[in-house]
């Protein structure tokens, strides 16, 4: 059984204004070229489909045109809705899309048995179990009780995921019986876990709640393929836990590495390798710094990735020279004949005060409500614990307000 394993696609977003449509239309070409040349049975995406709960409609189409291209090559799509996704969306076309080989997994179920999905091989025979777990919402596994500590809700939310897992893994070893051999048992989450390395643009999910949930509370599976963290890594020392990464970069610092997905073999034994699959750069994503003198040689070194019809986009930071009222203006002179499209100029200061006017040429879109409100945060003068609680606090505000939203 060979499945390949994605996540966090973010259909419909939009960069600093910038819609990626084209990105994602490439993205869909090329997975479908690998899912023939790479012999893929199923395709998992962990998360994060959508970059908004109410996706825009050419978005929407994108999701149609993955879902029936795999359905022709003869390929299985097990679809996992992430802490961007509504749950209302993913599931109002969850029937439909079962007739085309696609299982939409929307929210997590009090029936366990129902998140038990058995992926078949391109010859239709079972090539294994998948424990199939989205994100979960505190209120899909937990009631609140009052008079609970922050530590209390924590360890209380720990606990009801950890048993929602045990429970959906007993469901999958009950299933096993019922079908004739051993299969190999993958289990999905998407979530932040102990240990790993997020970028700027993930947004906490367990706000106010759940930092970050412990490898040893995840079931006895033979690969767990997790979303919500765009770097690739393994977790914990852990071959067979996985993030995968996003496949296109969604901040400048997430430019600066290789986005994959990943190659998963399994057979009747369990796990027997991964292999990385580089995803290929659709559009030229480049962070560039230094003084005025600086960045012309390094403007057109990243040039070199864009065209007059796709120019390279740019955030540049400026030092030493940040201070001067004409910087936009300058900037546009240094790139003038490239083919290259700043989208954001950042001057380098060292003040907190400095920091927010040079945040002033920002729009809103690039920005979520905690990002306004850590800034807002810096101009007080309060301790590290207080300024922690009330980030705390605020985070879990906006959580419960998203939960309601959904």
């Amino acid at each position: 059984m060979r499945l390949l394993h994605t996540s966090d696609w973010h259909l419909g977003q939009h960069f600093m204004g910038k819609s990626r449509q084209a990105e994602h239309q490439a993205l869909i070409g090329w997975l479908l070229e690998q899912v023939e040349a790479q012999a893929v049975d199923a395709v998992l995406i962990a998360g994060d489909i959508f970059d908004t709960g109410t996706p825009p409609s050419y978005a929407r189409e994108l999701y149609s045109q993955l879902v029936v291209r795999l359905h022709e090559a003869g390929v299985a799509l097990l679809l996992l809705a992430g802490n961007h996704d509504s749950p209302a969306t993913l599931g109002e076309s969850r029937e439909l899309l079962a007739r085309l080989g696609t299982t939409v997994i929307a929210a997590a179920q009090a029936d366990a048995a129902s998140q038990v999905v058995v992926l078949p091989q391109r010859n239709g025979e079972p090539g294994c179990l998948v424990c199939a777990v989205p994100f979960v919402r505190p209120r899909d596994v937990l009631q609140s009780q009052a008079g609970q500590s922050a530590e209390d809700k924590q360890l209380s939310l720990q606990h009801a995921i950890q048993q929602h897992y045990a429970a959906v893994h007993a469901a999958a070893l009950a299933t096993m019986k019922t079908l004739p051999g051993k299969l190999p048992i993958v289990a999905t989450g998407h979530l932040t876990t102990v240990g790993a390395s997020a970028s700027e643009s993930v947004r906490e999910i367990y706000v106010g709640a759940l930092e970050a949930f412990p490898t040893s509370a995840f079931p006895p599976a033979d690969y767990i393929a997790l979303g919500h963290i765009h770097r690739p890594q393994k977790v914990g020392g852990h071959e067979h836990i996985r993030y995968c990464g996003a496949p296109l970069p969604l901040s400048f610092d997430e430019a600066k590495q290789q986005q994959e997905m990943l190659l998963v073999d399994l057979d009747s034994d369990g796990l027997k390798t991964i292999t990385p699959l580089p995803v290929p750069r659709f559009q030229g994503l480049v962070a560039v710094s230094g003084n005025l003198d600086t960045l012309a040689g390094a403007i057109g070194a990243a040039a070199a990735a864009g065209t007059r019809e796709r120019p390279t986009w740019l955030e540049v930071t400026v030092a030493e020279d940040d201070y001067l009222a004409d910087l936009p203006a300058r900037i546009e002179a240094l790139t003038d004949g490239w083919p290259v499209e700043v989208l954001r100029i950042r001057r380098q200061r060292g003040t907190a005060t400095a920091r927010l006017d040079a945040a002033a040429s920002e729009t809103l879109d690039e920005l979520d409500p905690h990002d306004v409100f850590a800034r807002r945060l810096q101009q007080e003068e309060l301790s590290e614990e207080l300024q922690q609680a009330l980030s705390d606090r605020y985070r879990a505000i906006v959580a419960g307000l998203q939960g309601e939203d959904a």
